[in-house]
């Protein structure tokens, strides 16, 4: 997508207004392993917002941004947050509609074959 795109479109990223607002108003605060763009506004930093690295989807920010962008914690995350645990994995973006989508077993997406029952089942049947 071109310049012309971005300046029409939304969804692919920040359009023109927002860059130029951004420009204006933002202080950059920080940045995610992704390449998303976290401002606060110059004057009333209450007012946060993010600009994606590529599509606009908010399931591409961490969870730790969210919270950010929320004013659930006041500090940036690498401040506010304590250090990720050693079992904790990174956060993935929304999969749906993708080759990447969850797909239990039993589901038409994956071959509609569920294990038999076990009879443990009893159907209920009025008195």
């Amino acid at each position: 997508m071109g310049l012309l795109a971005n300046i029409f479109t939304w969804w692919n990223g920040a359009g023109f207004t927002t860059r130029r607002f951004t420009k204006r108003h933002g202080r950059e605060v920080g940045r995610d392993a992704a390449g998303n763009l976290y401002y606060q506004h110059k004057d009333d930093p209450k007012r946060r917002w993010v600009i994606y690295n590529g599509a606009n989807d908010a399931s591409r920010a961490p969870p730790q941004w969210q919270s950010w962008l929320r004013g659930q914690i006041d500090d940036v995350p690498d401040k506010a947050m304590p250090p990720a645990r050693a079992f904790e994995k990174p956060g993935l973006p929304n999969l749906s509609g993708t080759g990447e989508t969850y797909r239990p077993a039993g589901s038409l997406a994956r071959g509609g074959k569920r294990a038999a029952a076990t009879g443990d089942y009893q159907a209920w049947t009025p008195d």
